[in-house]
């Protein structure tokens, strides 16, 4: 009858003799692990900040500040939103300083609470409150081995036991300071830090050959300087506007979108709908979720340049029953899926079939003639301002953002010289690589870090030292 409960007998008297007073119930049957040499929390670190609550914008107005999803993997990238309310001294007190390490304090989802990045040089940034940084002794824990641990299997554990569930889950400086660090040996601490800022350093190189190639679309396209303008209203009369489109709403005729047609217009040019095959995929429901079975792609799971591990599967129930619909709606190799609702206009082109199946936000844009266009030039321009600016006209002036199937059919593309294609998709492919490889030397910190706890750091460095060698990693 008790079977799959989750109970410890604890007697008061052992929580008495803890270093920890929680009486909490689910502090007790909470998973752990045994951790044989380690600091608390408090030992290691030396400062220790929450960010700023104020108020942000969109519109470039004062001190960039930085939000979770503005983590790239294991480190940070440039930050969408600014403040203009905190004043400079302010700002200089949370701009991110090299080995800052920030740890997510709070989230409406529990997985994303404690997810940790290491800032490897200073920024001129600030970030917001939801985030909090510390700054470790680098004597007992150096900045990268601590984000390595934190972000491994045991520091998820560890972050789950000490994080307080209410609403939202919160895991703060203060229980930060009560969770148990590892202490490994200086030459472990050395090894992780080195692997970590070469995978920095194949971010960067990524970062750069990707805006290399947008440079080369916006040279081609002759966009560099185009002038967009930015009033707000427009004059049309009734047949101008809802007669010949079907929409009444003043935001779809604005002159930027209309001055942005007419450039694309003047451009050799195409719809999407007679470049590709558009496919839809299926919405299963919450019902069908299950923590085993296969992958449930949703928009929240990728971006423009990854496919992260899908928070939802669905169960092996939902997929034997649609076992020939899902099989033939797995996306495909050189396949771009294309968000519809939500954060519309995500394009991400697939370099692998995907055993996987994607949520009917998504779209499945398979390039029809890849002598006409290829499809990472297809992919670059769909996540451009070219389309991002179509999308925000069509979906705009509702709540949750819903970009229709027949709008998406009726954007328009340029096609520019074949030759400026290639190059474009020879950057990509070269970034793509970089980017994969950034994220795999990750993942092997986060393992070593796995099997010093499991076995001891000599272990751990000659395991790693071979999966290195084995992916040609080792530099």
């Amino acid at each position: 009858m008790l079977k799959g409960l989750s109970i410890n007998e604890i007697n008061l008297s052992e929580i008495n003799n803890t270093e920890v007073m929680r009486l909490e119930s689910e502090f007790h049957t909470a998973r752990s692990f045994p951790l044989k040499e380690h600091f608390s929390g408090v030992e290691i670190i030396d400062f220790s900040q929450y960010g700023t609550s104020k108020g942000l914008n969109e519109n470039r107005e004062g001190y960039p500040v930085l939000r979770l999803n503005e983590f790239d993997s294991a480190f940070i990238k440039e930050p969408e939103k600014f403040c203009n309310i905190i004043n400079e001294k302010t700002f200089q007190s949370l701009k991110l300083k090299q080995n800052d390490v920030l740890i997510c304090r709070t989230n409406g989802n529990p997985n994303f609470v404690g997810k940790s990045a290491l800032v490897p040089k200073e920024y001129e940034f600030a970030y917001a409150s939801y985030l909090f940084k510390i700054r470790p002794k680098e004597k007992l824990i150096n900045s990268a081995t601590l984000v390595a641990y934190l972000n491994s299997k045991y520091g998820r554990i560890e972050i789950e036991k000490f994080s307080m569930a209410s609403n939202q889950v919160n895991f703060s400086p203060a229980k930060f300071r009560e969770m148990r660090i590892p202490s490994f040996n200086e030459k472990f601490n050395k090894l992780i830090e080195k692997i970590t800022y070469l995978a920095f350093n194949n971010l960067e190189e990524s970062k750069t050959l990707y805006n290399q190639a947008e440079n080369i679309l916006k040279e081609n396209l002759g966009i560099q300087n185009l002038q967009i303008d930015n009033q707000p209203t427009s004059i049309k009369s009734f047949k101008e506007s809802f007669l010949s489109f079907g929409r009444l709403d003043a935001e779809y005729y604005q002159p930027k979108y209309e001055q942005l047609i007419n450039y694309i217009l003047s451009q050799n040019h195409d719809k999407l709908i007679n470049l590709v095959d558009i496919t839809k995929s299926i919405e299963p429901g919450s019902s069908n979720y299950s923590e085993e079975g296969i992958p449930f792609l949703r928009v929240s799971d990728y971006s423009k340049f990854q496919l992260e591990k899908p928070e939802k599967n669905l169960s092996l129930q939902f997929y034997n029953e649609n076992k020939q619909l899902i099989n033939d709606l797995k996306p495909k190799k050189e396949d771009i899926l294309f968000s519809k609702d939500g954060t519309v206009g995500i394009a991400y082109m697939l370099r692998n079939d995907e055993e996987l199946i994607t949520s009917s936000a998504i779209l499945h844009l398979k390039v029809k003639n890849k002598e006409k266009i290829i499809p990472q030039y297809l992919m670059l321009l769909l996540n451009s301002e070219l389309v991002q600016k179509q999308a925000e006209r069509d979906a705009g002036g509702s709540i949750i953002l819903h970009w229709r199937v027949d709008e998406i059919e009726n954007v328009v593309i340029p096609i520019i010289d074949y030759t400026e294609q290639k190059k474009i998709a020879s950057l990509l492919d070269k970034s793509f690589k970089l980017r994969d490889q950034s994220n795999c030397l990750i993942n092997i910190t986060k393992l070593a870090v796995e099997r010093a706890i499991e076995y001891d750091e000599s272990t751990a460095i000659n395991t790693t030292k071979k999966v290195l060698n084995s992916y040609n990693l080792s530099k």
